[in-house]
């Protein structure tokens, strides 16, 4: 898990956000990007995050592996 809290939020109801636009016909289909920032909200994994060593999980960040 690399996506803390208040990422995962963020992340969440941006993809639910983006997919309905998209569905309504308001964005078109490139809206349905949404399921990116969705999924990886509900995982609480992130590829991208992993590639650039970033850490928004706070409990993650602290443990230090021998």
């Amino acid at each position: 898990m690399n996506v803390g809290t208040l990422d995962r939020i963020i992340r969440i109801v941006l993809g639910v956000v983006l997919i309905a636009l998209a569905y309504t016909g308001v964005v078109g289909n490139w809206g349905y990007i949404g399921i990116i920032p969705l999924v990886t909200g509900l995982i609480k994994w992130c590829p991208l995050y992993t590639l650039l060593g970033v850490q928004t999980c706070p409990l993650h960040s602290t443990v230090k592996h021998d």
